[in-house]
């Protein structure tokens, strides 16, 4: 899987990361693009984030219309709401090169048919914006999930739908996210979204060696990770 996965696992550092990071490295250099999509954006937490790093930014959620999350009464703030759109789950309603930049968190493993909405988000992207965000790999099943995404299986995905994956970072360890489900979701567990013990053991394996690189620490973290953060670009 290495060599497949080479061109896109970063040699920079080697730090568990959450898909805010690109919303920042994105966001801080090209403050240019400034419409956003939150795909999957449930109660659109994220237009804060975005405005956090770029004051200019056009911000715009999309949700499905049966979303679990507003059917139990959960509601999107005020200050969200008339951002909202709604959709069938397949079909994007916005006309082709309309952003700069699709995030979408934790959102692709519930996602019914997911090459018809990678199609759909390369028809929206204008040319040489980005797709970014996480999903999951190897973490357990929770609410109406399909799907968990082999780092090489999003790639290949990805290229399918005319998308080219430019880095993938890693997340939360899967065994943390594993005990975290099993002992009921207890609120101390949110920590390991920062730091997760497998990782900060394969930081410590990392060390062990002058000639172990960041790239190759990455890639270990990955190949056991929960869930991967992506950078995708639309050429």
């Amino acid at each position: 899987m290495f060599d497949s996965l080479k061109h896109c696992i970063p040699n920079d550092h080697s730090n568990q990361v959450t898909s805010e990071y690109f919303i920042k490295k994105i966001s801080l250099d090209n403050s240019h693009m400034t419409d956003v999509l939150d795909l999957g954006c449930g109660k659109g937490k994220s237009m804060k984030l975005f405005l956090k790093y770029n004051p200019k930014v056009v911000w715009k959620g999309l949700e499905i219309e049966d979303c679990p999350t507003f059917e139990s009464g959960y509601q999107p703030e005020s200050y969200t709401s008339q951002s909202i759109y709604f959709y069938d789950g397949i079909n994007i309603p916005f006309a082709s090169s309309s952003f700069d930049i699709v995030y979408s968190n934790q959102v692709f493993e519930h996602v019914r048919f997911p090459s018809l909405v990678l199609s759909e988000i390369r028809r929206i992207l204008k040319k040489g914006g980005y797709f970014m965000g996480s999903t999951s790999y190897l973490e357990p099943y929770h609410t109406h999930q399909f799907w968990n995404y082999t780092p090489w299986g999003w790639n290949i995905l990805v290229e399918d739908a005319g998308l080219k994956l430019v880095e993938l970072r890693p997340g939360i360890d899967s065994i943390a996210l594993i005990k975290r489900q099993y002992l009921g979701r207890p609120p101390e567990a949110s920590a390991w979204f920062s730091s997760s013990p497998l990782n900060e053991e394969i930081d410590a394996w990392g060390l062990q060696k002058k000639s172990r690189t960041h790239q190759s620490i990455n890639y270990r973290k990955i190949h056991y990770c929960g869930q991967f953060i992506f950078l995708v670009a639309k050429p």
